[in-house]
Parts: structure tokens; C-alpha cells; sequence
């Protein structure tokens, strides 16, 4: 019996074979707690300016161009030159955005263009990280550990977010928005000093520089694989129609129960944490495209659910649900970027997955204020945990290749875990020829990084 429930249990693989891992997660669960209250208070101060669900909604909007435009040139980035610098150089822009947040905050009478300038610039800077975070995963981590470092990252962001959004409520609800600010502005100090310690992570010698052909050329390869394709596609459908976050000040209006607002956002991590701390078992799973395509039917499912029932701790529950089943395609899917994607292509096609899996809320956003507007808050929810169900469906009949996608036999995933070990080798043969011969690998990198 215990040695089942041990299988459960997260697999620490990556944690313990990486330093650099080891740091991306800690500054991730830092970043996310701080961001968390900015994410909350950032809409809770639109509302209130405003009290329209439709200038909610549009924040969606407003990040929309900026996160496409600067998610494909931040591929493109990724794969020219050092990503440590650029995820260094975000992640202090955004905590000078969130500096403007506070500062607006403190006015007597906080303005609204700003927060929509702020939010447009966050998506701007999130686009241009992104890429370089989920590309340097793929190289400082062994490919057959892959699922087990998305599992830990998503229990990292759960955790935070969790967290984040709690606390925010009650910190908005008691003191303003301003400390909410603050405590953002504190966690990406913290981040910037933490990304500072990473091995740099250089392009190769042979790299292009950023262009739209090298972009054209990420594209191309995406599109002539259909098992990408379906990732992409099934989870830009299943955003777009079952992410009503930010509605959920209206919901809860809607529910007789203002206290339940950070419950709400919290909820879905809530069940994402479950699944995480229970995910040991899928470092074994080899048909990543079956967790793909239920964790999002899984999720439509719960959404559907919670917009229909009137009770708020059912739809706690629902929204618990629907964030297990969102990691779960999470996992599925960071599991066969990572596994297939070659090197030299990995952040332009890092940048395609930034918009199909953020290009998705933002429209969401957009849709499920519209569809409050027009039809009520709990209408608006349901009828789009429904759409997504029915879309998800429609996507795996027209690329039955993602339901059969397997890891041990694809061609993709056999090339790429050749090119990672042929990576690793010379590597360990140039270390050996170095000064840093006879150190441990961690430490080869530590002084790599210092030279």
C-alpha cells in the first residue's frame, strides 16, 4: 500500500539533476505568488473605477497585440542569442510596470488608461520572456524527465497562485491595492536576483539573427506537424470558450457571495495542487496526446458545470475540477513540445506556444465579458464550458495523430532525445578537456557561469 501511494508522489528527477532547474523553480514560485496579487487587484481596480464587465473584459483586449507581435519576435530572440539575458531583462521590466501600478494607486484618484497601458506592457514583456523560459527548460532538463519538470513547474505556479490570489483578496479587501502592488514590486527584486545566478544558456555559433523568415521558418514546422497542431489548436479552443476569470467579481455578485472572489480564482489551483502532489504516475505515461485531449474535455466540462449551479461552494468545486484538468493537458502538452521540437527551432516554436496557450485567455476574457453582457454572468459560463467540450471533440477527429502520439515510437521524439544525448556527451567531453575537468556537473556549470 505504501509503495502504491509513493508512486504517486511527484518525481524529483529534475530537481535533483539540474541546478539550473533547481533555480527557474524557486524564482517561478516566487514570481508567481507576487504576480498573483497584481492579477487580482489589477481587474478589482477596473471594476470599481468602472463597475462594467465589458471594460473587465476588454483588458483581454488590450493584451492581445502586444503578446502576439512580441510572443513570436521573443521565439525568434530565444533562439539568437543568451536566454538568461533575456529572461533577466523582463523580468526587471516587469517590476518597473508594476513600480506604475503602485504609483498610480497612491494618486488620490487613481486614473484608468494606466492600468490598461500597464497591462498591455506586461503582455508585451511576457511575450518576449516566455519563449526563453520554456526553451531553456527543454535544454537543462534530460528528455526523459521532461513530464516530471512540467508536473513540478505546474505545482510551483499552483502553489503561488494559490496563494496570491487568497492573500490578494483579503489585502485588497482590507488595505487597498496599493500593498497588493507592493508585494508584486518585492517578488520581482527577489526574481531578478535569483535569474542572475543562472549558467548563461547561449545561442549557437551558427544562430540567425531575429527575423520574420526565421519566424516563417518555426511556423512551417509547426504546421507540417499534425501532433503539434492538435496542442496547439485544442488548447487556443478550449481558453477562448471556458476562461471566465475575469468575470468571477460578477459571478460572485451573481452568488450573493463577495467573500468567495479569491476562493474563486484560488479554486482552479487548488485542484491543479491535488493533481500535482498525485502526479508520480505520469512520468510512466507515454501517449501524451490522450492527456492533451482529456485534461481539456475534463476541464470544458467542469466550467460547464460550475456556470449552472447556483450554489457557490459547488462551484468552488467545479472550478477545483477544472483546474486538474487543466494541468493535466498542461502536461501532455509541455511534455510533447519538449520531447519533439528540435534545438535550433525550440524558441520559435516556444513563441507559437506562447500564443496558443495566452493568445486563448485573452480572447476568453474578451468573450466571456460580451457574453455576460448579453446574457448574464452564469449563462456566459456555462454555455462556454459546453463550446469548448464540443471543440475539443471536433479537434481530435480532424488530427487523430495527437491521440495516438507515443513517445517510445515517434519519429520526433527519437530525434530529438538522440540530439539532447549527442549534446550531452560533447559536453561532457569538452568539460573534461577544461579546467573544470573531475568537477561535479552542477559545478562545472556554477563556474561556467562565473567565468
Amino acid at each position: 500500500m505504501l509503495s502504491r501511494l509513493s508512486a504517486l508522489l511527484p518525481d524529483l528527477a529534475p530537481w535533483r539533476s539540474s541546478r539550473d532547474f533547481r533555480l527557474l523553480w524557486v524564482q517561478g514560485l516566487v514570481t508567481y505568488f507576487s504576480s498573483a496579487m497584481a492579477m487580482i487587484a489589477l481587474p478589482l481596480q477596473i471594476k470599481e473605477l468602472t463597475g462594467s464587465p465589458l471594460a473587465v473584459g476588454a483588458m483581454g483586449a488590450v493584451e492581445l497585440v502586444p503578446l502576439v507581435v512580441f510572443g513570436l519576435y521573443g521565439g525568434a530572440l530565444a533562439d539568437a542569442v543568451d536566454r538568461r539575458k533575456v529572461i533577466l531583462g523582463t523580468e526587471a521590466g516587469l517590476g518597473l510596470l508594476a513600480g506604475l501600478l503602485l504609483l498610480n494607486a497612491l494618486l488620490p484618484e487613481p486614473m484608468l488608461w494606466p492600468l490598461y497601458v500597464v497591462a498591455a506592457g506586461v503582455s508585451a514583456l511576457a511575450g518576449l520572456q516566455r519563449p526563453a523560459l520554456d526553451s531553456l527548460l527543454a535544454r537543462i532538463v534530460p528528455h526523459e524527465q521532461q513530464t516530471a519538470a512540467a508536473a513540478l513547474n505546474s505545482l510551483r505556479w499552483q502553489m503561488g497562485s494559490i496563494a496570491g490570489p487568497a492573500l490578494a483578496g483579503l489585502v485588497v479587501a482590507w488595505a487597498g491595492h496599493a500593498p497588493a502592488y507592493g508585494v508584486t514590486i518585492a517578488g520581482f527584486a527577489v526574481s531578478v536576483l535569483l535569474c542572475g545566478r543562472l549558467s548563461p544558456a547561449p545561442a549557437a555559433h551558427d544562430a540567425e539573427k531575429p527575423s520574420l523568415r526565421g519566424i516563417a521558418e518555426g511556423a512551417r514546422y509547426a504546421w507540417s506537424r499534425p501532433v503539434l497542431l492538435g496542442t496547439y489548436a485544442i488548447d487556443l479552443a478550449a481558453m477562448f470558450f471556458a476562461f471566465p476569470n475575469t468575470i468571477f467579481p460578477f459571478l460572485a455578485d451573481e452568488l450573493d457571495a463577495d467573500w468567495s472572489l479569491g476562493l474563486m480564482y484560488a479554486a482552479g489551483s487548488v485542484g491543479s495542487l491535488v493533481l500535482g502532489l498525485t502526479s508520480g504516475w505520469t512520468s510512466k505515461v507515454r501517449r501524451h496526446g490522450l492527456l492533451v485531449v482529456g485534461g481539456a474535455a475534463g476541464w470544458g466540462l467542469a466550467i460547464a458545470a460550475a456556470g449552472w449551479f447556483g450554489n457557490v461552494w459547488l462551484v468552488l468545486l467545479c472550478l477545483a475540477f477544472a483546474g486538474a484538468g487543466d494541468m493535466l493537458s498542461g502536461l501532455g502538452r509541455a511534455t510533447i513540445w519538449n520531447q519533439t521540437i528540435p534545438e535550433e527551432l525550440r524558441g520559435r516554436l516556444a513563441g507559437i506556444e506562447v500564443l496558443s496557450y495566452s493568445v486563448g485567455p485573452q480572447l476568453g476574457q474578451v468573450r466571456a465579458g460580451v457574453m455576460a453582457g448579453w446574457t448574464g454572468t452564469r449563462a456566459a459560463v456555462w454555455t462556454g464550458g459546453v463550446a469548448c467540450v464540443a471543440s475539443v471533440w471536433l479537434l481530435s477527429l480532424t488530427l487523430p495523430k495527437l491521440l495516438t502520439y507515443d513517445s517510445a515510437t515517434d519519429e520526433d521524439s527519437l530525434r530529438r532525445k538522440a540530439q539532447q544525448e549527442d549534446a550531452r556527451r560533447t559536453a561532457a567531453v569538452r568539460d573534461a578537456d577544461g579546467p573544470d575537468a573531475g568537477l561535479p556537473e552542477d559545478d562545472r556549470r556554477t563556474a561556467a557561469g562565473t567565468a
